[in-house]
């Protein structure tokens, strides 16, 4: 797997590129998020926040548009709202300095898995059921339509540009809309069962989703429970 490390600090960088390297990273190493945005596409980016020439954040909000590569992003700052905004953005993972070569390898691995299973175009996740095949028809929920194979998303004829992990979310709220999917249930399914993140990011997730379908009505939290999809206003649901 080759691996873009956008670090400017060498201290940081060099052992980290050589520890990666001992686990059959291939990494190539940029310090600024010009070089970065300038870098061939990698199979996935790991992304200091605290760069000379720009913000980490501007540098994963480029990326993003660009490339659906896994972005995990290594911080020093303190600041909640960083990473919420990161994860907002796209970003599939956040990991704080100072850190272990080991648990940032095993936050890599998962986050393959869950990309994997994010772009899949044979099968779909689907509660007590296992794995089926992907819907081949577009599904209406009220005035939502979402695609699976095109992975487009619509609401009252309008396109909806969603992140992959929004999709992934939404594509499994729809499967059995109104029912009631636990926080563990979503976790383990969107993203993964051996999940090292913070289970905020769910929340991120949700928040985002709400505001670009426009309306949090679409998904009610279930409290002490977790989510389930509505129709705001429809009159009946359409589940093909």
């Amino acid at each position: 797997m080759r691996v873009l490390l956008i670090e400017d600090d060498n201290a940081i960088a060099e052992p980290l590129a050589e520890g990666l390297g001992r686990y059959g990273f291939v990494i190539d190493r940029v310090g600024t998020g010009a070089a970065a945005l300038a870098a061939p596409v990698p199979d996935m980016v790991l992304l200091d926040l605290g760069l000379p020439d720009m913000d980490g954040i501007d540098v994963c909000r480029t990326l993003r548009t660009r490339s659906r590569a896994p972005i995990i992003m290594i911080t020093a700052r303190g600041d909640e709202t960083d990473r919420v905004v990161g994860l907002e953005l796209g970003a599939d993972d956040y990991l704080s300095k100072p850190f272990g070569i080991r648990e940032l390898v095993a936050r890599m691995r998962a986050v393959t898995r869950r990309a994997h299973l994010t772009d899949t175009t044979a099968h779909d996740m689907t509660p007590g059921d296992g794995v089926r095949p992907v819907r081949s028809a577009p599904q209406r929920v009220g005035d939502l339509v979402i695609d699976r194979r095109t992975r487009k998303v619509h609401v009252a004829g309008e396109h909806v540009a969603l992140a992959p992990k929004e999709f992934a979310l939404l594509a499994l709220l729809c499967e059995d809309p109104g029912a009631v999917y636990s926080r563990q249930h979503i976790l383990d399914t969107v993203w993964d069962p051996n999940y090292f993140g913070p289970t905020k990011t769910l929340d991120v997730h949700i928040a985002a989703l709400r505001r670009k379908l426009g309306s949090p009505a679409w998904i009610e939290t279930v409290r002490g429970v977790g989510f389930r999809l509505t129709a705001p206003g429809a009159g009946g649901e359409d589940h093909r």
